[in-house]
Protein backbone atom coordinates (compact mmCIF):
# COMPACT_ATOMS: atom_id res chain seq x y z
CA UNK A 1 0.00 0.00 0.00
CA UNK A 2 2.99 2.11 0.86
CA UNK A 3 4.21 2.37 -2.17
CA UNK A 4 1.04 2.40 -4.13
CA UNK A 5 0.75 6.02 -2.67
CA UNK A 6 3.88 6.60 -3.67
CA UNK A 7 3.36 5.94 -7.32
CA UNK A 8 0.43 7.60 -7.03
CA UNK A 9 2.04 11.10 -6.03
CA UNK A 10 2.71 13.61 -8.09
CA UNK A 11 6.61 14.16 -9.49
CA UNK A 12 8.21 17.10 -8.74
CA UNK A 13 11.74 17.98 -9.87
CA UNK A 14 13.79 19.87 -7.48
CA UNK A 15 16.58 21.75 -9.29
CA UNK A 16 19.73 23.21 -7.63
CA UNK A 17 23.04 25.13 -8.53
CA UNK A 18 26.23 23.06 -8.14
CA UNK A 19 28.42 25.88 -8.46
CA UNK A 20 31.04 27.28 -5.84
CA UNK A 21 28.85 29.39 -4.40
CA UNK A 22 26.43 27.18 -3.57
CA UNK A 23 22.79 26.24 -1.86
CA UNK A 24 21.11 27.86 1.01
CA UNK A 25 21.29 25.08 3.61
CA UNK A 26 18.18 26.62 5.14
CA UNK A 27 16.15 27.24 1.82
CA UNK A 28 16.95 23.71 0.46
CA UNK A 29 15.98 22.44 3.73
CA UNK A 30 12.48 23.69 3.88
CA UNK A 31 12.08 22.87 -0.03
CA UNK A 32 13.55 19.27 0.53
CA UNK A 33 11.38 18.29 4.09
CA UNK A 34 7.98 19.86 2.57
CA UNK A 35 7.82 18.74 -0.97
CA UNK A 36 8.85 15.39 0.16
CA UNK A 37 6.13 15.17 2.17
CA UNK A 38 3.68 15.82 -1.05
CA UNK A 39 5.72 14.70 -4.06
CA UNK A 40 7.86 12.35 -5.20
CA UNK A 41 10.94 14.19 -5.59
CA UNK A 42 14.30 14.15 -7.96
CA UNK A 43 16.76 16.25 -7.07
CA UNK A 44 19.12 17.38 -10.47
CA UNK A 45 21.87 19.34 -10.75
CA UNK A 46 24.38 20.67 -13.65
CA UNK A 47 26.38 17.66 -13.97
CA UNK A 48 24.94 16.17 -11.44
CA UNK A 49 27.20 17.71 -9.18
CA UNK A 50 27.31 17.42 -5.33
CA UNK A 51 25.78 20.73 -4.28
CA UNK A 52 27.74 23.14 -1.54
CA UNK A 53 25.98 24.20 1.06
CA UNK A 54 26.22 27.85 1.92
CA UNK A 55 24.92 30.02 5.42
CA UNK A 56 25.05 26.32 6.99
CA UNK A 57 24.43 27.15 11.09
CA UNK A 58 23.36 25.09 14.42
CA UNK A 59 20.09 24.60 13.37
CA UNK A 60 20.61 23.27 10.50
CA UNK A 61 24.15 21.68 9.95
CA UNK A 62 23.49 18.13 11.44
CA UNK A 63 20.48 17.92 8.70
CA UNK A 64 22.80 18.63 6.16
CA UNK A 65 25.20 16.12 7.58
CA UNK A 66 22.52 13.57 6.95
CA UNK A 67 20.98 14.18 4.03
CA UNK A 68 25.07 13.91 2.44
CA UNK A 69 24.91 10.38 3.60
CA UNK A 70 21.84 9.49 2.08
CA UNK A 71 21.60 7.69 -1.30
CA UNK A 72 19.25 10.05 -2.91
CA UNK A 73 21.76 12.89 -1.96
CA UNK A 74 23.33 12.48 -5.47
CA UNK A 75 21.79 14.55 -7.57
CA UNK A 76 20.50 13.34 -11.43
CA UNK A 77 21.98 15.01 -14.19
CA UNK A 78 20.32 17.82 -15.03
CA UNK A 79 21.09 17.88 -18.68
CA UNK A 80 19.46 13.96 -18.94
CA UNK A 81 16.02 15.17 -17.38
CA UNK A 82 12.73 15.17 -19.64
CA UNK A 83 10.77 17.90 -18.12
CA UNK A 84 7.63 16.13 -19.44
CA UNK A 85 7.93 13.09 -16.60
CA UNK A 86 7.62 15.92 -13.73
CA UNK A 87 4.39 18.08 -12.25
CA UNK A 88 6.26 20.59 -10.67
CA UNK A 89 9.27 22.63 -10.38
CA UNK A 90 11.45 23.76 -7.79
CA UNK A 91 14.30 25.90 -7.38
CA UNK A 92 15.78 26.91 -3.70
CA UNK A 93 17.83 29.98 -3.17
CA UNK A 94 20.98 29.33 -4.52
CA UNK A 95 23.48 31.78 -4.80
CA UNK A 96 25.02 29.75 -7.54
CA UNK A 97 22.58 29.76 -9.64
CA UNK A 98 23.90 33.10 -11.33
CA UNK A 99 26.97 30.63 -12.19
CA UNK A 100 25.76 28.03 -13.84
CA UNK A 101 21.44 27.39 -14.16
CA UNK A 102 21.19 31.21 -15.21
CA UNK A 103 22.25 30.33 -18.40
CA UNK A 104 21.57 26.62 -18.49
CA UNK A 105 20.19 25.43 -22.00
CA UNK A 106 19.24 22.15 -20.42
CA UNK A 107 16.82 24.09 -17.66
CA UNK A 108 15.73 26.24 -20.35
CA UNK A 109 14.58 23.64 -22.01
CA UNK A 110 12.48 22.04 -18.95
CA UNK A 111 11.63 25.08 -18.43
CA UNK A 112 9.98 26.11 -22.01
CA UNK A 113 7.97 22.83 -21.57
CA UNK A 114 6.53 23.95 -18.02
CA UNK A 115 5.47 26.85 -19.36
CA UNK A 116 4.00 25.44 -22.77
CA UNK A 117 1.79 22.61 -20.22
CA UNK A 118 1.30 25.55 -17.43
CA UNK A 119 2.72 23.31 -14.82
CA UNK A 120 3.13 25.20 -11.53
CA UNK A 121 6.96 26.35 -11.28
CA UNK A 122 8.43 27.57 -7.68
CA UNK A 123 11.64 29.81 -7.51
CA UNK A 124 12.79 31.33 -4.24
CA UNK A 125 15.36 33.97 -3.77
CA UNK A 126 18.45 33.84 -5.56
CA UNK A 127 17.09 30.89 -7.66
CA UNK A 128 14.72 32.93 -9.22
CA UNK A 129 18.03 33.66 -11.34
CA UNK A 130 17.50 30.22 -12.85
CA UNK A 131 14.22 31.35 -14.54
CA UNK A 132 16.20 34.09 -16.81
CA UNK A 133 17.89 31.26 -19.15
CA UNK A 134 14.37 30.46 -20.57
CA UNK A 135 14.39 32.69 -23.65
CA UNK A 136 12.44 31.56 -26.97
CA UNK A 137 13.80 31.40 -30.25
CA UNK A 138 12.93 35.20 -30.91
CA UNK A 139 15.21 36.25 -27.38
CA UNK A 140 12.13 36.96 -25.50
CA UNK A 141 11.31 35.70 -22.39
CA UNK A 142 8.65 32.96 -21.56
CA UNK A 143 8.32 34.93 -18.56
CA UNK A 144 7.22 37.77 -20.20
CA UNK A 145 4.35 39.76 -18.67
CA UNK A 146 4.24 38.06 -14.94
CA UNK A 147 4.17 39.64 -12.19
CA UNK A 148 7.50 38.18 -10.04
CA UNK A 149 9.63 38.60 -7.40
CA UNK A 150 13.33 37.82 -6.40
CA UNK A 151 16.09 39.53 -4.61
CA UNK A 152 15.83 42.89 -4.16
CA UNK A 153 18.83 45.10 -5.26
CA UNK A 154 18.60 46.37 -1.55
CA UNK A 155 19.60 42.95 -0.70
CA UNK A 156 22.19 42.03 -3.29
CA UNK A 157 24.13 45.48 -2.90
CA UNK A 158 25.34 44.02 0.89
CA UNK A 159 26.89 41.31 -0.19
CA UNK A 160 30.72 42.02 -0.72
CA UNK A 161 30.48 40.26 -4.64
CA UNK A 162 27.71 42.71 -5.65
CA UNK A 163 29.79 44.50 -8.13
CA UNK A 164 31.16 41.15 -9.64
CA UNK A 165 27.50 39.84 -9.84
CA UNK A 166 27.25 38.37 -13.48
CA UNK A 167 23.57 39.52 -13.29
CA UNK A 168 20.87 41.73 -11.05
CA UNK A 169 17.26 39.68 -11.26
CA UNK A 170 15.75 42.51 -10.62
CA UNK A 171 16.91 44.29 -13.43
CA UNK A 172 16.62 41.61 -16.27
CA UNK A 173 12.82 41.06 -15.52
CA UNK A 174 11.97 44.92 -15.82
CA UNK A 175 13.89 44.83 -18.66
CA UNK A 176 12.36 41.28 -19.78
CA UNK A 177 8.81 42.82 -19.43
CA UNK A 178 7.85 40.97 -16.38
CA UNK A 179 6.52 43.31 -13.28
CA UNK A 180 8.98 42.55 -10.28
CA UNK A 181 8.26 43.23 -7.01
CA UNK A 182 10.11 43.34 -3.27
CA UNK A 183 9.32 44.02 0.31
CA UNK A 184 12.04 45.18 2.12
CA UNK A 185 15.35 43.17 2.89
CA UNK A 186 14.62 40.16 4.05
CA UNK A 187 11.16 39.95 4.66
CA UNK A 188 8.97 37.29 3.80
CA UNK A 189 7.35 38.48 0.26
CA UNK A 190 5.57 35.83 -2.49
CA UNK A 191 3.77 36.40 -5.41
CA UNK A 192 1.84 33.97 -7.34
CA UNK A 193 1.12 34.43 -10.97
CA UNK A 194 -0.91 31.62 -12.55
CA UNK A 195 1.33 28.67 -12.67
CA UNK A 196 4.68 30.50 -11.37
CA UNK A 197 5.40 30.86 -7.69
CA UNK A 198 8.24 33.28 -6.45
CA UNK A 199 9.57 34.08 -2.88
CA UNK A 200 11.80 37.32 -2.38
CA UNK A 201 14.43 35.93 -0.69
CA UNK A 202 15.86 32.47 1.43
CA UNK A 203 13.42 33.64 4.44
CA UNK A 204 10.24 33.15 2.05
CA UNK A 205 11.10 29.18 1.41
CA UNK A 206 8.17 27.56 3.25
CA UNK A 207 5.37 30.64 2.33
CA UNK A 208 6.36 29.97 -1.18
CA UNK A 209 6.46 26.22 -0.78
CA UNK A 210 2.78 26.52 0.94
CA UNK A 211 1.91 28.29 -1.74
CA UNK A 212 3.10 25.64 -3.92
CA UNK A 213 1.10 22.87 -2.20
CA UNK A 214 -2.02 24.77 -2.40
CA UNK A 215 -1.69 25.48 -5.85
CA UNK A 216 -1.04 21.54 -6.85
CA UNK A 217 -4.02 20.74 -4.52
CA UNK A 218 -6.47 22.82 -6.39
CA UNK A 219 -6.00 21.79 -9.64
Amino acid sequence: MASERLQSRPACLLVASSAAEGVSAQSFLHCFTLASSAFNLQVATPGGKAMDFVDVNETNSRWVQDFRLKAYASPAKLESIDGARYHTLLIPSCPGALSDLASSGSLARILQHFHSESKPICAVGHGVAALCCATNEDRSWVFQGYSMTGPSVYELIRAPGFARLPLIVEDFVKDAGASFSASEPDAVHVVLDRHLITGQNASSTVVALQNLLFLCGSR
